[in-house]
């Protein structure tokens, strides 16, 4: 499958590198970026001939069947549906778009075509470590799920990264974990923030702690820190009637994301590929995408407003009386 990526940065280039060498199924034959030399200099790097500075033009082209956009949050929204238009499946860096109202004009866009080709790249769902978890969770080895506690800590992030973009651009990963693990969706929350590290920003405050009810009525508790200096930690423990069950201790701190989820992002594309070539998908998809937004606003407000925010999501044009889904598939 001849794929093309729209971003060469960090994420980028990521899976630039992945679907060059290390993706079965997947020939790379286009990179784009707004900063058309870094395209290039990637391109170079990995063998590629196609290079656009624009990555609407890249999804035109007839030598791209498939597009991983990892371009900067902003620009998803139009690419993704732009691949859309064009009937291109898409694997779309989180979050799916800015705003929940984005995410939304997505998932009716898809609904609009009749079919599936949107997946989006929350890639915890590809680890191994989350993956047992939620085989044991749904084989009910704890019993029903009551409570659930997280841990997003990363070493350390640049200043303009701030309160905001620590629930946007993090914790959406909890958020998306918690929906897909108990299979329910998040109805309520609210987010604490107390005595700030010194390493913060001067007005930023971080640490803060996230509290996310879902419609079944488990609580789900998240600490993100994204400046906690000594490393990048991910914890999850899921509280049950008859025990619990948590993500396996690491013998070391991960330095980064690249680093502690660097077979899930292997993973996570090599089942992208092959279900994009055997014509469906049991991943993410542009329904997660959107209701992790509509929940991370909800966060938003809350920290904002020091108040219990309610969350509201519209139907799902493909279901309307869909309101969660079983707890199976990746």
């Amino acid at each position: 499958m001849r794929i093309g990526v729209i971003g060469a940065g960090g994420m980028g280039s990521l899976h630039v590198r992945l679907l060059a060498s290390e993706v079965v199924g997947a020939e790379l034959v286009a990179i784009a970026d707004i900063a058309v030399e870094r395209a290039a200099a990637l391109a170079r790097e990995v063998g590629v001939d196609g290079v656009h500075g624009d990555g609407l033009e890249l999804i035109a082209s007839a030598d791209v069947e498939a597009v991983v956009v990892a371009s900067s949050p902003g620009t998803h929204e139009v690419l993704v549906l732009a691949c859309l238009e064009a009937g291109k499946p898409v694997l779309c860096e989180k979050p799916l778009a800015t705003s929940a109202a984005a995410g939304r004009r997505i998932v009716e866009a898809e609904a609009a075509g009749g079919g599936r080709l949107v997946d989006v790249g929350f890639m915890r769902r590809y680890d191994d470590g989350y993956r047992d978890l939620k085989r044991r969770l749904d084989e009910g080895e704890i019993g029903d799920p009551l409570v659930a506690h997280c841990v997003h800590r990363n070493a350390d992030i640049p200043p303009s990264f701030d309160q905001r973009l620590a629930l946007t651009d993090s914790v959406v990963h909890e958020v998306d974990v918690a929906r897909w693990l108990l299979g329910e969706e998040v109805a309520a929350v609210t987010v604490v923030a107390g005595r700030p590290t010194r390493h913060a920003p001067n007005g930023v405050r971080d640490p803060q702690v996230v509290l996310l009810e879902t419609a079944g009525g488990v609580v789900v508790d998240v600490e993100s820190f994204v400046r906690a200096q000594y490393g990048y930690d991910i914890r999850c423990e899921v509280v049950g009637e008859t025990g619990t069950l948590a993500l396996p201790v690491p013998a070391a701190i991960a330095t980064g994301f690249e680093d502690r989820f660097a077979q899930a992002y292997r993973d996570e594309l090599g089942a992208w590929v092959s279900a994009v070539q055997g014509g469906t998908s049991a991943g993410p998809g542009a329904w997660d995408g959107y209701a992790a937004s509509v929940v991370t606003e909800a966060c938003v407000r809350s920290a904002q407003t020091g108040l219990r925010s309610e969350v509201q999501l519209e139907p799902d044009p493909r279901s309307p009386t869909r309101q969660a889904w079983p707890r199976t598939g990746p």
